[in-house]
């Protein structure tokens, strides 16, 4: 078992050529494929960015990891910064108006009540070794259902907005008229978790149980490791996905309208408008929103 690692991805020159390869195929095809949702090349320099960010983040965790599983101050930074970043990511992934921060709530609400359970029942020791990975894991799989959640929800409120009045003019309220409509869409957040446990063991051996494998842990032990992530996972993921469409329902979440420049620029562009009116030298006030 000491020698499985090395033998199964040896670190050394070899293996950063093949992973450049790989990020140059995976840029290129998307590029040449304009797999973009303005059909340019947006996307391609975002897996670009992707890759060069993952390995600069591997390399600068690699590093600390080590001290900061020992160290108790350091090791809650280490996962409040992990959520941080994941809220961050969420949020704008599904919008990028002011409600984004909104994205911290799903996240919380799958991950705190499952990390909390593991250790009051002792299943999970309160060490950073241990704690890091499954948190992290957890983290991962809620920003995966939140951005999921929140993107198809909107997008199905942006295109049925009709049946959305048509709700509210049988006097449903607001909220059960949008729940109504962007739930559908929402649940499918539900189908990549559900499928990666439907298949573990016959399509994929999933991160844990190889870990656990190369590890020197047995394969009873490894099994039972990742049937618990997985289970984990999916209350996680159910209640990120349940959260994330109370938001969308309750105008927490929204997504900007097409057309709509960003709350900054239209401050600056009323801002240089009343200049110019004051002026003399252009209208004496901007136009009325929405007009």
């Amino acid at each position: 078992m000491t020698s499985a690692s090395p033998t199964l991805l040896p670190v050394n020159a070899l293996l950063g050529w093949v992973l450049a390869v790989l990020l140059a195929v995976a840029v290129t095809v998307t590029a040449v494929a304009r797999l973009s949702p303005e059909q340019g090349f947006g996307r391609a320099r975002e897996v670009l960015t992707a890759g060069v960010r993952a390995a600069v983040q591997l390399a600068a965790v690699s590093a600390v990891i080590g001290w900061v599983v020992h160290h108790g101050a350091a090791l809650l930074g280490f996962l409040l910064l992990m959520y941080a970043v994941a809220v961050r990511t969420a949020g704008r992934r599904i919008t990028s108006d002011g409600t984004w921060w909104w994205a911290a709530l799903p996240i919380a609400a799958g991950v705190v009540p499952a990390v909390a359970l593991l250790l009051s029942t002792g299943l999970l020791p309160l060490r950073g070794i241990a704690l890091v990975p499954v948190t992290g894991i957890l983290i991962g799989g809620a920003l995966t259902a939140t951005v999921l959640a929140g993107r198809q929800g909107l997008a199905a409120l942006g295109g049925r907005h009709g049946e959305v009045e048509a709700g509210l003019a049988l006097g449903m309220t607001e909220r059960d008229a949008r729940i109504e409509i962007a739930r559908p869409a929402a649940a499918d957040a539900l189908v990549p978790g559900l499928d990666q446990t439907r298949t573990v063991g016959l399509v994929t051996l999933p991160g844990a149980f190889v870990g656990m494998l190369l590890g020197g842990a047995d394969a009873l032990t490894a099994g039972a490791v990742q049937f618990f992530v997985l289970v984990a996972l999916m209350a996680v993921q159910a209640v990120a996905v349940t959260v994330t469409l109370e938001l969308v329902a309750r105008r927490r979440l929204t997504a900007p309208r097409p057309g709509t420049a960003p709350a900054k620029s239209r401050r600056s562009r009323t801002s240089w408008r009343g200049r110019r009116g004051r002026s003399g030298s252009g209208p004496l006030a901007p136009a009325p929103e929405g007009r």
